[in-house]
């Protein structure tokens, strides 16, 4: 594991003309190395999502935390966050939009490797990353934590070019398991290469550990699970190890 890495903001812009902000982090290294997206959860590019993007730069990655809502907005409201996400569903194509930015955002930086390309979202973040891998997006691999599976428009056969891996929590009140199921129709129906591993005892939300503080702060149905997200992790980084070893 590196203990040298860099960080900076890199501030990008959208091509519906949103200014973003998104986080770098990578390992000191003069090679080009590996680059993986981090979409963030509804709360917006907060300390969280840069806490991964720098655990990803530790373990050898590039990681480009990207910036969503623009101006790197972000809140610990459910209310204002759940308004926010709604904006990016008002249009069909501005998820993909703000999200193929980030993704050529990071692909530019000197330090990455530009063939080769994953992508991680929590909750909201997982369906960005998913709709990003759905519109043909140059990735290898892609890994959701607690997502919200649904398709703004479903994969088509030999579009998607990532192996994708769904964590899922048994308990999630937000996304069901009939939703998984459907989620895994549409992967078999499209022979897209997937895993879907689902946690016994984990609610949505949890590979935050600020989820129990979320939820009683927002009367939302959130919970931290430590072992599933140990696990989540452990499983999530087999697959970029694989998908993106040389």
């Amino acid at each position: 594991m590196t203990t040298n890495i860099q960080t900076r903001e890199i501030e990008y812009t959208a091509a519906d003309g949103t200014r973003l902000i998104g986080y770098f982090a990578a390992p000191s290294t003069a090679k080009p190395v590996a680059g993986v997206l981090v979409a963030p959860e509804w709360w917006g590019r907060n300390e969280y999502t840069e806490q991964r993007a720098r655990e990803l730069a530790e373990h050898g990655y590039a990681a480009f935390a990207i910036d969503m809502y623009g101006d790197k907005n972000v809140t610990t409201s459910a209310a204002q966050a759940n308004e926010w996400m709604m904006q990016t569903f008002q249009t069909p194509d501005t998820i993909v939009t703000r999200a193929s930015a980030g993704l050529a955002t990071l692909a530019a930086q000197t330090e990455v490797n530009a063939d080769k390309l994953a992508a991680i979202g929590f909750c909201y973040g997982g369906k960005v990353i998913l709709d990003l891998a759905r519109s043909g997006a140059e990735l290898k691999a892609v890994v959701t934590f607690h997502a919200n599976l649904s398709a703004q428009v479903p994969a088509q056969a030999g579009q998607v070019k990532a192996e994708i891996l769904v964590l899922h929590g048994e308990l999630d009140s937000m996304v069901s398991l009939d939703d998984v199921a459907h989620f895994r129709e549409e992967m078999y129906a499209a022979q897209v290469p997937h895993e879907v591993i689902v946690f016994e005892d984990a609610k949505h939300g949890f590979s935050n550990p600020q989820a129990d503080e979320r939820a009683k702060a927002n009367g939302v149905d959130l919970g931290y699970n430590a072992e599933a997200e140990r696990q989540g992790l452990e499983a999530m980084y087999e697959l970029l190890q694989r998908r993106l070893a040389e």
